[in-house]
């Protein structure tokens, strides 16, 4: 199993303190049947900024220790990159790691609660130059969920997304896990992923998100899910599916 989303690293971002929770994050990674993880720390969103060669240079650190303490993941390093007015810029010097080698896909972050009004224009940008944005965690973002069709129009223009699989499973509450299978329901995910923090009832729930998945869509989706994770990790065509909108239910009120 694939992770294309964690923040393991530690000491740099909002994710892993120190090593040793890091080591602790890993071992509940492999534990619930992770073997391959892109480590992507935040990256320009206003907080962490944690630029391509330092990421380089502590996920080879990071594997050594996880060699060191006999865990048998393998990490490969990444950017969970904000959609911000630099990205372009960051790209020209070098600075964006991708989710792989051949530089094909971004891992993409909204703001929680926003999608900024420059954001087709940025992706249409970002297409021009051969990459494919992964826009991760859509189902936690608020205006997305106020607004569904501003997700399925960037599918639709040949976006991906990312689940996270403790979405789905209930972790963020029910609204975010009703959301999270609308969106699968319409056709609108691609993989899912961890997230994982150390966080308060944050934890692996990849396995138990495929289990769910394969019960509530059948093994067909959870393999492609599968799949798809591999074909980003490797720079491989993702194949595309056909989906619908997702459609907001109108609220009645009574007149008295």
């Amino acid at each position: 199993m694939i992770d294309l989303h964690c923040h393991l690293l530690p000491g740099i971002d909002d994710g892993a303190a120190n090593l040793e929770i890091s080591l602790r994050l890993a071992r509940e990674a492999v534990a619930d049947g992770v073997d391959y993880a892109l480590l992507t720390p935040h990256h320009m969103n206003g907080v962490y900024v944690n630029h391509r060669a330092d990421v380089i240079k502590q996920t080879k650190q990071f594997q050594d220790e996880l060699t060191k303490h006999d865990i048998k993941l393998t990490v490969f390093p990444g950017q969970e990159v904000r959609i911000n007015g630099d990205l372009l810029t960051a790209l020209d010097q070098n600075d964006i790691l991708f989710a792989d080698e051949s530089n094909h896909y971004l891992m993409l972050e909204f703001p929680d609660d926003d999608v900024p009004a420059y954001t087709d224009k940025m992706i249409y940008d970002l297409q021009q130059r051969g990459i494919i944005p992964v826009i991760v965690h859509p189902e936690r973002n608020t205006k997305i969920m106020r607004q569904p069709d501003i997700l399925f129009d960037l599918l639709q223009k040949g976006c991906l997304s990312q689940l996270t699989a403790s979405s789905y499973v209930g972790t963020f509450g029910k609204q975010v896990e009703a959301f999270c299978q609308q969106l699968l329901a319409a056709g609108q995910g691609y993989v899912f992923s961890s997230d994982a923090h150390n966080l308060p009832g944050r934890k692996y729930q990849m396995r138990e998100a495929f289990d769910k998945l394969s019960k509530e869509f059948g093994t067909d989706v959870a393999d492609a899910f599968e799949g798809n994770a591999k074909a980003i990790i490797n720079g491989d065509v993702v194949l595309t599916h056909s989906m619908e909108p997702v459609v907001k239910k109108r609220k009645w009120f009574k007149l008295f």
